[in-house]
């Protein structure tokens, strides 16, 4: 988790940004430059966004249930096992982003809809050792800090694909 608290607009900034930032660095990539990965152990455009989607299933939903149930408790779920039972790997890029995209326009809807006090909602999330509390807060910063450098990633990726000799 983050050490320090980034403010509300702060978060949903970093939030709003990631989709339209993806969409603008692989613009004009086909789909074999897109699941082409730059190096062995190393991710693909695909794979780097397959994860973020799974990161904003996992924890867009703890925010979900936290907004929707008062002091629910969570069971935790690593993104890294359930991107497994998903088909985020599979997909062609595109269709993926727009996914991302539509998913992250409903969680801003339902953060901005928050009263700044609302944030401080939380769970407690069991699974995972000793018992947590996180909040709506947390979590939204976790997903947006979280996103930076793979939407870096994915740049750079994109970058060494645009200057590859065709």
């Amino acid at each position: 988790m983050p050490e320090r608290s980034l403010p509300i607009e702060q978060i949903l900034s970093m939030l709003a940004a990631g989709p339209p930032r993806l969409a603008a660095v692989t613009a004009g990539l086909d789909s074999a430059q897109l699941r082409a990965a730059p190096g062995p152990g190393e991710w693909s455009a695909n794979e780097a966004l397959a994860h973020l989607r799974s990161c904003a299933d996992v924890w867009g939903g703890c925010i979900a249930t936290i907004m929707a149930e008062d002091a629910p408790t969570i069971r935790a779920i690593n993104p890294t096992t359930w991107i497994n039972s998903t088909d985020y790997r599979e997909l062609e890029f595109q269709p993926s982003l727009q996914a991302f995209a539509a998913q992250r326009t409903g969680l801003l809807a339902a953060l901005q809809a928050l009263a700044p006090a609302a944030w401080a909602r939380s769970a407690t999330v069991t699974g995972a050792g000793k018992a947590l509390q996180r909040s709506i807060h947390s979590y939204a910063q976790w997903l947006a800090t979280h996103e930076r450098p793979h939407l870096k990633q994915i740049e750079r990726v994109a970058n060494a694909l645009r200057s590859q000799p065709a």
